[in-house]
């Protein structure tokens, strides 16, 4: 949560825009260090895989691509543009969700959303998916 936190002042910096941290846009599993890497990642894998597996007191993958597409829908007619910083996970979760996995690049389903990818919606259109072509762009 950090790393979005971070990166939501940075976007805040460059467009101007407000960072304002909401609970919506967390993922949906954290590695906390309470069990081996290896468990949380089987967990993580069983829950991409069965999308309705709730684990423990956490979120199914399609709750918690139901809660970020209610926290876009709640975005219509907002005012200007609006940045939603969040994780890859949660934001393929959303993208199955909205377009189902035959629409999904497939490399998406097995290593996730690249770091500092950019997926633009528009209303809940998904206009681009995972792009990471400003990574290779100059600075201003």
């Amino acid at each position: 949560m950090r790393r979005a936190r971070e990166t939501a002042a940075c976007i805040a910096s460059v467009t101007g825009l407000t960072a304002q941290p909401d609970a919506r846009l967390r993922e949906r599993l954290n590695w906390d260090g309470s069990t081996p890497f290896e468990a949380f990642l089987a967990l993580w894998a069983r829950t991409r895989q069965d999308r309705d597996f709730v684990p423990g007191n956490q979120e199914s993958s399609r709750q918690a691509g139901a809660r970020l597409q209610a926290f876009l829908a709640g975005l219509r007619g907002a005012p200007g543009p609006v940045a939603a910083v969040t994780h890859g996970g949660i934001t393929t979760d959303l993208l199955r969700n909205l377009l189902g996995d035959d629409a999904l690049p497939a490399h998406l389903l097995d290593a996730g959303i690249p770091p500092c990818a950019v997926t633009a919606i528009d209303g809940l259109d998904v206009v681009m998916i995972a792009s990471t072509a400003h990574l290779s762009l100059p600075p201003p």
